[in-house]
């Protein structure tokens, strides 16, 4: 308990930036995610092999790699980047890869009669996508994402490589300070479980209130 008391300053700073990291590549990489599921669904050829290479390597490759590459490997290109802004970056597009194929499943998982009855009545693609098919391709999607945003949370961990102080950096500090890592440790496993239990209540809620919007 002391160890809690002693130590709690840093906790809040490392708990403060750790979802910062995560709501904020989450935010960023939503939107990346999802122009790349429309590349991916696009009759443009080109657009679709770049979103196809895009997936392949950023889901091919471990997120601890790609943010090594951006935070130590840019430099050598003429690109410097702070730890934070680099783990953002990588955070990113590591989740862009993942999102967008969460979100191509929602679009494709949405009846094409709907496209056609759209079409029918005169309405023109982006406003049969926007107003129609994007709506609902949230809501089938919402399971799959929102397992990627819990996912994500416990990614920001591997933040600490490139000396950002989020929770595991703060746990590595309060343990080689006192030399009790096991308890450090332990105790920030308590807070990222936390986390994610309250972010799954939330999802579960989020799911039962679309799913009773849809069925009325």
């Amino acid at each position: 308990m002391d160890l809690l008391t002693n130590s709690f300053p840093q906790l809040l700073q490392g708990l403060a930036i750790t979802l910062s990291l995560g709501v904020v590549s989450f935010v960023l990489g939503s939107a990346l995610g999802a122009l790349i599921a429309l590349a991916r669904i696009s009759d443009v050829r080109f657009l679709r092999a770049v979103a196809i290479s895009y997936v392949s390597i950023f889901r091919g490759t471990p997120l601890l790699i790609q943010i090594l590459i951006i935070y130590f490997g840019l430099p050598q290109i003429g690109i410097q980047l702070e730890p934070i802004p680099s783990a953002i970056l990588a955070l990113t597009l590591f989740a862009a890869a993942y999102l967008s194929e969460n979100f191509r499943g929602g679009i494709l998982g949405v009846d094409i009669g709907q496209w056609e009855a759209a079409n029918s009545m005169g309405m023109p693609y982006w406003r049969t996508f926007r107003r129609i098919v994007f709506p609902q391709a949230i809501r089938v999607a919402t399971p799959a994402v929102g397992s990627r945003f819990i996912a994500l949370m416990k990614d920001t961990s591997l933040a600490s490589v490139v000396t950002v102080v989020e929770l595991t950096r703060v746990a590595e500090s309060i343990g080689s300070s006192t030399f009790r890592y096991m308890e450090a440790f332990f105790l920030v496993g308590a807070v990222y479980w936390l986390i994610n239990t309250l972010l799954s209540i939330g999802q579960g809620v989020l799911e039962r209130r679309m799913g009773r919007a849809y069925a009325t």
